[in-house]
């Protein structure tokens, strides 16, 4: 979305990073605070195109002007470039959320690590945790799946197919169950037989909902989960944005995965939930395979805002 913002609206020339960073100083030309408003209403335009979300825009404003008013520019070097070096350095801040290796924690934690999965349906989440369940069985951990979703015989039947195609035990009730009593299941499963991670699935329908924050509520009184993990589509845009701000506020979560980024041109929404609810991106969705899934890695998300990537 940067790109088009660089060559569209402000037209400025691509820098090394050794020449942006000469760019704001305390010497040389100051910078023209009429032109900061203008441009900053430029920047407001390709946030609001990339689908980022309007309290974090703002934000985002605040910090720019703050950057960029009152300050100089070395003679040699573009007002433009203060501008795209103040903006990275924003959403770098943003992205650089404190990091989670789930990996390490799970080789670190008390054993079996109960993780739940939240998120409205079609953003993924059934999917994500078949690739999470993937990525730990590499790593030579065992997994229990809990088929926590008994609001549709679909989800429980989906669970099922990832379950059998990894070689991962599923512990399921029938449609219509207390998911608790499920995640409950799970959870002694794997600590009968010694099993060193329960994945638990939940149902995902609207986060307005107050019987399914109920519910997880529940489930998270029952599971005792060492980690929540909020799944969020990335072609969602501010509807996911708004997700991750409910359910944190509900049963709040320690960590997101964000999917479908391989086809999210925008990625106004890994910009905005890090920035909503503080949280990390731990892990981006990049294809439909059990191997498509990305460490999330803060350079690499900056670089791909700004069209380098």
């Amino acid at each position: 979305m940067f790109k088009l913002l660089r060559e569209k609206l402000l037209g400025w020339r691509k820098k090394e990073p050794h020449e942006v960073a000469k760019v704001i100083g305390d010497s040389g030309r100051r910078v023209d605070e009429a032109r900061v408003d203008e441009v900053l209403a430029e920047v407001e335009v390709g946030l609001l195109e990339a689908d980022v979300a309007q309290a974090v825009i703002e934000d985002m404003k605040r910090e720019l002007k703050t950057a960029l008013e009152g300050k100089r520019l070395t003679r040699d070097l573009a007002f433009e470039d203060a501008v795209e070096e103040a903006l990275r350095r924003s959403v770098e801040r943003t992205l650089q959320a404190k990091p989670l290796d789930l990996v390490a924690f799970v080789r670190g934690h008390e054993k079996p690590v109960v993780i739940m999965f939240v998120g409205v349906n079609g953003g993924g989440k059934t999917t994500a945790i078949a690739k999470v369940t993937h990525l730990l069985q590499k790593e030579g951990l065992s997994v229990v799946l809990a088929a926590g979703d008994t609001f549709r015989a679909g989800a429980i039947e989906q669970i099922e197919v990832h379950a059998t195609r990894l070689g991962a035990k599923l512990i399921k009730h029938a449609a219509g169950a207390d998911p608790a009593a499920v995640a409950y299941d799970a959870v002694e499963h794997a600590r009968a037989r010694k099993r060193d991670v329960v994945l638990i699935d939940t149902a995902g329908r609207m986060q307005t909902n107050v019987n399914l924050m109920d519910q997880m509520k529940k489930i998270q009184r029952v599971a005792k989960p060492d980690l929540t993990i909020f799944v969020g589509d990335a072609l969602a845009g501010n509807d996911a944005v708004e997700q991750a701000r409910q359910f944190h506020a509900a049963v709040g979560f320690d960590a997101a995965i964000l999917t479908k980024i391989d086809a999210d041109a925008k990625g106004g929404a890994a910009l905005s939930i890090t920035r909503v609810v503080g949280k990390p991106i731990i892990y981006v969705g990049t294809g439909q395979g059990y191997e498509d899934l990305q460490p999330f890695d803060a350079k690499w998300m900056t670089e791909r805002l700004f069209g380098e990537a």
